[in-house]
């Protein structure tokens, strides 16, 4: 894969590997990935936080009503 990055990240990368925290420009691309891999899933699990905060907000307050799990089991014939 040919990648052309651009002078700014060009030097970033240059920066990484000169300070020692990757060998060469194969391993700043995969760290990134992996980090950028994190981020995405860390975000995910932060909107699911949310919206489960919103919908439990929504059952206290009587907006949404719940149904006791023995009576869906009773209605599936479970």
């Amino acid at each position: 894969m040919n990648v052309n990055l651009g002078a700014p990240y060009e030097r970033i990368m240059s920066n990484i590997i000169e300070k020692g925290y990757a060998g060469n420009q194969t391993e700043v691309i995969r760290q990134a990935l992996v980090l950028y891999g994190r981020t995405v899933d860390e975000e995910e699990v932060q909107l699911v936080h949310k919206a489960v905060e919103i919908e439990m907000a929504e059952v206290r307050s009587g907006k949404t009503k719940t149904i006791p799990m023995a009576k869906v089991m009773k209605e599936a014939g479970l």
